[in-house]
């Protein structure tokens, strides 16, 4: 096994979404998405948004929808029309 590899368990939405990944071919198409995909993902984890509370919450609730986060919101669901051929 190579040095860097890593153990973890993936459920299926977690292993489809590595899958995709691996499968691009090498190309600066693929470090663009890894990049990218990266990210969306560490941005999610900590959107900074302006209603930030004291305990590190971004909103008082998990439903929620700030203008940050509304944001981000709108250009992934202009990217997935797009993406789709809508």
């Amino acid at each position: 096994m190579p040095e860097n590899s890593v153990k973890v368990r993936l459920d299926a939405g977690e292993w489809k979404l590595v899958s995709a990944l691996r499968d691009i071919p090498p190309s600066p198409l693929q470090a663009l998405v890894r990049e990218l995909t990266s990210e969306v993902a560490a941005y999610a984890q900590e959107p900074h948004c302006q209603e930030l509370q004291a305990d590190g919450a971004p909103c008082e609730s998990a439903t929620a929808d700030c203008e940050e986060c509304r944001k981000v919101k709108d250009l992934l669901e202009t990217l997935r029309r797009r993406v789709r051929g809508r």
